[in-house]
């Protein structure tokens, strides 16, 4: 489907594609990714209508450098779509990156919130992860096609298992585009100076953007060997939050496809709670 398209206060570009009726779910997608992160999910939701985003210098949105690439950047970006098309209350689903956005508008924006939905992430995240990141954010992968990468991937990807070579070959046609010279990241490679001055900037306590979502339906989905959210935090956030709707996702490391059998049963658990 070809992207709908907007723009926002700042004049920027951005892509975005607006499909079905009923309650609103504006999912918000990792890092590096674009709206397709949520293709796999897509079949198992019910009637929804479901809202989807690139931020800037992801995907079709236009690409405004490094100093733009940030949280509270891409949150203002969400207000502003949902102000485009006229939703005053969204439920969110947050995919790492967009996790850090939605607990960010809790604390900011919270009366657009019906609820939200984390996918792996939370208000920590282990340093051991994020500088496993810096082994290939911004940079073209080696391999030249995409059945190459698609081979590459289940030794490159640790903490997976038992992942169909179908879905490798999936992922590496949704992050990957091919041209003369090989595989090119979908992105804006100025993103990787925005994530190494948010790593070298100094540290915050990000609690009180989870504690934020007090009173809104929650739902955490992790993978049972990701390397960004440790056992401890996730005990803090169930400790805080009983209520909280949780789903370990065997064989999954950082993140998720959202279409595992124990993701989709929390969702639609989730998304009950928004209508009770």
């Amino acid at each position: 489907m070809t992207p709908q398209f907007f723009t926002a206060s700042d004049g920027t570009r951005l892509a975005y594609r607006d499909e079905g009726e009923g309650l609103p779910l504006l999912c918000l997608s990792g890092l590096t990714r674009t709206m397709a992160d949520f293709n796999y999910l897509i079949p198992h939701l019910p009637p929804i209508r479901l809202i989807r985003m690139d931020y800037r210098g992801r995907g079709n949105s236009q690409w405004t450098g490094a100093a733009t690439y940030t949280v509270p950047q891409e949150g203002r970006d969400a207000l502003e779509l949902l102000d485009h098309l006229g939703v005053q209350k969204a439920a969110l689903l947050g995919t790492s990156r967009g996790g850090l956005i939605a607990m960010l508008l809790a604390a900011l924006a919270k009366d657009r919130l019906l609820g939200v939905a984390l996918n792996d992430i939370g208000p920590v995240i282990e340093r051991d992860g994020l500088s496993r990141i810096f082994d290939y954010l911004g940079r073209n992968p080696a391999a030249k096609t995409h059945a190459a990468l698609a081979a590459a991937l289940p030794a490159v990807m640790t903490g997976f298992a038992n992942v169909p070579a179908s879905r490798w070959l999936e992922e590496a046609e949704k992050h990957y585009t091919s041209g003369p010279r090989g595989l090119h990241i979908t992105y804006d490679p100025a993103l990787r100076e925005a994530f190494i001055a948010a790593f070298d900037g100094p540290e915050f306590d990000a609690w009180p953007r989870f504690d934020a979502l007090a009173g809104l339906p929650l739902a955490l989905i992790r993978g049972a060997t990701s390397d960004l959210r440790s056992p401890a935090t996730t005990a803090e956030m169930q400790r805080r939050r009983p209520d909280m709707i949780t789903a370990e996702v065997p064989d999954r490391a950082h993140i998720p496809f959202l279409d595992e059998p124990e993701a989709v049963a929390a969702l639609r658990r989730w998304l009950e709670a928004l209508h009770a």
